[in-house]
């Protein structure tokens, strides 16, 4: 439990400091002559650039633990930070934003693979993964509207320092204070037992489940890549930074709404995720057709679905694989995630003209509703328990 509390500490100030940059990052842009596409392909390429990071972390992750790679994305990206507060030109941004998407792709499939090897027991797996979307979730309600806030007060250079320096800081925390070598010791005393599995079912080695199911996080970081893009950019891209951060943080509140819903968890993660979806694709459906309903409670209903989604995502995931190979399991999940994340902005960038992003979203997430799967394998219903389907 002392590893989890420090891992939720780090969490909290990583997602702060990532989070508060939402409101500023596009206006920053705009001040060095960024035009809107290229903005896209700035957001994108930080995506784009994840792939090989979730790659390497996919293997490595499982084979040497969690701690190296959590440490060197705070620092690294802390030090991004501070080279970014100099920055002259949107080319030189691009290229720093780049190098922050490979050196962060690291972060969040150790973190996960960490909490979910704490403990073999799913009910305590379950309660570690709404920890951390609590963990999360806090950070980014206050985090935009800080940035913005502080943005305003001490300007973009003096604002990406600060930032730096607090992902430094955290980062060597976690360096002195992570134990080493846990996630091996913890597998060698609860490394589940291997079901009897037919040869086709062998074949599935490096993709534990099904792709299918990893097509839900790549619509749905496309549909948050183009929201991201586009809050900032309404009203011609003179809103204020403060009211777009607090756009953000009216999203933050509406999953904490849902986090403290404690008994969603007594349901199936499948239901929940496939609830969430369907929430969240009405929610943009709306945005893109219905502009007369107030924006902050469309926004505030967006954010309940991201608090049913992704724990109910996190639970699916480590209960389809067996509790084995998590590093790759969310390896594959933040892979797939880096790709949503680049296709979205990209995509809003060169359509925003024409088609409203917002129904490009709805679409996009409806599809991946209908790829997912709604049978249990036999390879599934060994591995997770068929007996709770609401458990």
């Amino acid at each position: 439990m002392k590893t989890a509390i420090w891992l939720y500490l780090f969490l909290f100030l990583a997602v702060f400091d990532l989070h508060a940059q939402y409101p500023i990052l596009t206006p920053f842009a705009i001040s060095l002559g960024a035009a809107p596409t290229f903005i896209g392909w700035m957001m994108g390429i930080y995506s784009l650039t994840h792939l090989p990071g979730n790659l390497i972390a996919g293997t490595q992750i499982d084979k040497h633990g969690s701690r190296r790679y959590i440490v060197f994305s705070l620092l690294g990206a802390g030090l991004i930070l501070l080279l970014q507060a100099y920055v002259q030109t949107p080319w030189q941004l691009l290229a720093l934003r780049s190098i922050s998407g490979f050196v962060l792709a690291f972060l969040s499939p150790a973190c996960l693979a960490l909490l979910a090897q704490l403990s073999s027991d799913p009910v305590k797996q379950g309660k570690y993964m709404s920890g951390h979307g609590v963990v999360h979730t806090l950070a980014s309600v206050v985090s935009p509207a800080a940035g913005a806030i502080i943005v305003g007060s001490m300007g973009f250079s003096a604002t990406f320092s600060g930032l730096g320096y607090l992902l430094i800081l955290t980062g060597v925390i976690a360096f002195m204070t992570m134990p080493r070598g846990i996630i091996k010791q913890h597998e060698r005393v609860t490394e589940p037992a291997k079901p009897d599995v037919s040869p086709a079912d062998a074949t599935s080695a490096f993709l534990p489940v099904s792709w299918r199911y990893f097509a839900l996080p790549l619509v749905i970081a496309c549909a948050q890549g183009i929201l991201f893009f586009e809050l900032p950019l309404r009203g011609g891209g003179h809103s204020s930074i403060m009211s777009t951060g607090l756009l953000f943080s009216i999203i933050s509140i509406g999953a904490l709404f849902t986090l403290s819903m404690l008994f969603l968890n007594r349901y199936s993660p499948k239901l929940r995720l496939v609830a969430g979806v369907l929430l969240m694709s009405l929610c943009f459906f709306v945005m893109a057709a219905i502009p007369q309903i107030p924006l902050s409670t469309v926004l505030f209903v967006l954010g309940m679905s991201k608090g049913i989604i992704f724990p109910a995502m996190a639970t699916l995931f480590i209960r389809l694989s067996g509790g084995s190979k998590l590093g790759r399991i969310f390896s594959l999940q933040s892979i797939a995630t880096s790709i949503g994340s680049f296709i979205g902005p990209i995509t809003a960038g060169q359509l925003r003209v024409g088609l409203s992003p917002y129904f490009i979203a709805f679409l996009l997430l409806m599809i991946g509703m209908l790829l997912l799967p709604y049978y249990t394998t036999r390879r599934e219903a060994s591995l997770s328990d068929p007996k709770s389907i609401l458990n």
